[in-house]
């Protein structure tokens, strides 16, 4: 009996402290020094929301970029679904979503020279990526181009400008950013 005291009293200050503390104490630094990033890291444009430079949409407009296929449910780029189709590699349903999904990428980028870039055909782990290759942006290019009735150097040299390299080159690879990438274009409409 003389044990249990003690150990209540610890349990409940460690409840306290690691339940309720620590996590107030760490919210407050993380909206006090990342206010954006704390906030969802969204996108703005004349004061409305357009969405967060952390996840993918679905953009199906030809003016736009279209980022990675969502393989999330029901819907694309549901974050309440987030996950992978878990298709084996010989399944061949996936052998079909692949070759549906080139179909698609052709025929929407008539225009497009050389083979379609892998990431525009296949999810991600989680279906809500938010970036592509440059590669893959600039296969899009001669759509949006087009599209927006804008010459391919303009769209090469937004690509350029919004193409992000990793801290060090053996960490990771170069990406952009799609949906920055789409409200960029908007801006440039809205100038």
């Amino acid at each position: 009996m003389s044990q249990l005291r003690p150990a209540l009293f610890m349990m409940v200050f460690l409840l306290l402290l690691t339940g309720g503390v620590y996590p107030m104490v760490t919210t407050l630094l993380g909206q006090w020094l990342f206010p954006q990033q704390a906030g969802g890291s969204l996108l703005l444009l004349d004061g409305e929301v357009r969405g967060s430079r952390l996840l993918g949409q679905a953009f199906s407009q030809a003016k736009y970029f279209q980022g990675r296929p969502s393989a999330t449910a029901e819907t694309p780029y549901n974050p309440l679904a987030s996950g992978g189709s878990n298709l084996a590699p010989g399944n061949p349903a996936l052998d079909k979503l692949f070759a549906d999904r080139l179909t698609a990428a052709r025929a929407d980028n008539p225009n497009a020279s050389g083979r379609v870039p892998v990431d525009l055909l296949t999810a991600s782990a989680s279906g809500l990526d938010n970036g592509i290759s440059p590669e893959a942006a600039r296969w899009q290019t001669p759509r949006v181009a087009k599209a927006r009735q804008l010459s391919p150097e303009t769209i090469s040299r937004l690509i350029a400008s919004h193409t992000r390299y990793p801290l060090f080159s053996f960490s990771g690879q170069p990406y952009v950013n799609v949906p920055e990438l789409n409200l960029a274009l908007d801006a440039l409409r809205a100038k």
